[in-house]
């Protein structure tokens, strides 16, 4: 690629404003549907449910949306590093991504129609997920790396602006419009968004997706696996045989759990069994593959340790739009408001934070002589997570001893959470794209958002195990609510997570893979 007077000077390339445009919109229509899913099902679309059932079933199928929408970076950053590059990629995708928001609208009360809709929404967003961001990267080079970090936060901020006018927003319009408005607002600000990349074509820096890559990690790691060396064993290779067999054996589980739960643990297992292996024997794929390619490879499976130890933090990031939503209709509120608008403090605290971290807290952090790594971020962001669910769950056991509480007080553990979100999610965007070796940035990324499909997994387990008669017999016996249990269960969950997080992350050595200049 030609330098252009932008990347001799170090300055901001001026196409990223399309991208960051096409972000906005694209979050806004995500959100609009996303933040009232769970309150419509409650209230429209599983009425044929007994009362008491609805609630769970639509954390159900909210959380296996979730799920979609973060599995499908697998397909997307295939499809872009081998055959379409990340431009058609996305652009392909948004229009898969319009189809499924025109369903929603079209189909509101009609399930079928609706699910179909969810699913075309899932494989489009979830298409271009890994892509959007890497593009961002893309963009830059080693003269100007150094504006990637203030960008990569400008993009998160411009997610959570598009996120917060929709929080606020869709629910009002589902509440006083009904559900064909509701759903097609964010039908027609997909539409714009798609518009919106497509007219910065011209100035993109697209880096193609070239011939299959001999050294690409899937292929190390097939060598590292295969390769027999004279009178050494393959342990590798039978734990990747072993993961197989597991993975394939989890689909006994469906007719208990479900589909969609026996897949995402098939998943599991598959990707620690088949990479744990490697791990074993990667250095047999040297002189196979040239060193670079095999560090490179062996740092990606790093990464996804560190990666596996946020699963966690999403389990509980994403309740914020079921399990609390939920919990506010239980809280007083004024007759105007909707509980789910609630989720609007998310993405007003993120704007007012990631500038607030920036400029006050890291500065003043470094000072004190302390560094702000992205892994240190990421372990205190785990732990806040935590402490949120130990003060929703405080809220819980309130309402649950019949005492009328105001829906203000949510607001604290929305700001615990929130802040726990910044130090997670805005860093751990960064710190994928610079981990990643040039020829695996689509994948990495891909598997980073495959953090919060593990994480939704762990909700619809922790949803499986209370409809266990023994499981709510221990629980009672407990003092608690099924439901308040489990905001206590999450929030240990997390901050033994933390626990790990932090101690894996000592020993962890960052790389950095940005384009040379």
């Amino acid at each position: 690629m030609s330098h252009t007077p932008e990347h001799a000077e170090g300055r901001l390339p001026r196409q990223i404003a399309y991208i960051i445009g096409n972000e906005g919109c694209e979050r806004f229509s995500f959100y609009g549907m996303r933040n009232i899913l769970t309150p419509f099902l409650i209230t429209s679309l599983l009425l044929y449910l007994p009362e008491g059932q609805r609630a769970l079933a639509a954390k159900d199928v909210f959380h296996s949306f979730v799920i979609g929408v973060y599995f499908f970076p697998l397909l997307g950053g295939w499809l872009s590093d081998r055959f379409f590059g990340k431009y058609n990629t996305v652009l392909w995708m948004s229009l898969v991504y319009c189809a499924g928001h025109a369903c929603l609208a079209i189909f509101e009360n009609n399930r079928l129609g609706f699910f179909a809709g969810l699913g075309l929404i899932a494989l489009g967003a979830g298409g271009i997920k890994p892509l959007v961001a890497s593009f961002v990267g893309d963009q830059f080079d080693q003269s100007n790396k150094h504006l990637a970090k203030m960008v990569f936060d400008a993009f998160y901020w411009i997610i959570n602006f598009g996120s917060f006018f929709a929080s606020l927003l869709m629910p009002l319009f589902l509440h006083h419009f009904g559900a064909a408005v509701a759903f097609g607002i964010p039908g027609g600000l997909m539409f714009v968004a798609t518009v919106v990349f497509w007219l910065g074509r011209k100035q993109y820096v697209m880096v193609p997706p070239g011939p299959p890559e001999p050294h690409a990690f899937s292929r190390v790691i097939r060598t590292a696996l295969l390769t027999q060396r004279p009178g050494q064993a393959r342990p590798g290779l039978w734990l990747a045989v072993a993961a197989v067999v597991a993975a394939l054996a989890s689909f006994a589980l469906v007719p208990s759990l479900g589909f969609v739960i026996a897949a995402c643990i098939a998943l599991v297992v598959l990707i620690g069994g088949v990479g744990g292996g490697a791990w074993l024997q990667m250095d047999r794929a040297r002189g196979v593959h040239p060193d670079a390619a095999v560090d490179g490879a062996r740092n990606v499976l790093r990464v996804l340790v560190i990666f596996a130890l946020t699963t966690p933090f999403f389990s509980l990031f994403d309740q914020k739009a079921s399990t609390w939503v939920i919990q506010g209709g239980e809280m007083t509120m004024p007759s105007w408001f909707r509980a789910a608008q609630m989720q609007a403090l998310n993405p007003l605290l993120v704007m007012l934070l990631i500038p607030f971290n920036n400029l006050v807290l890291y500065p003043l952090l470094r000072r004190a002589g302390y560094e702000p790594t992205a892994l240190r971020r990421m372990t205190s962001g785990i732990a806040f997570s935590g402490l949120a669910w130990i003060v929703v769950g405080g809220l819980q056991v309130v309402i649950d001893g019949g005492d009328p509480l105001s829906i203000v007080w949510q607001v604290l553990p929305y700001a615990l959470l929130t802040f726990g979100e910044v130090l997670v999610s805005a860093t751990g965007l960064e710190f994928a794209y610079s981990q990643a070796p040039a020829s695996m940035k689509g994948v990495v990324m891909s598997f980073w958002n495959l953090t919060t499909t593990v994480g939704n997994l762990w909700v619809l387990l922790a949803n499986a195990a209370v409809r266990n008669e023994a499981v709510t017999g221990s629980i009672a016996r407990s003092g608690l609510s099924v439901t308040a249990f489990q905001m206590f269960f999450f929030a240990a969950f997390a901050l033994l997570a933390a626990l790990a997080f932090g101690l894996y992350a000592r020993r962890y050595r960052e790389v950095d893979h940005y384009r040379a200049a």
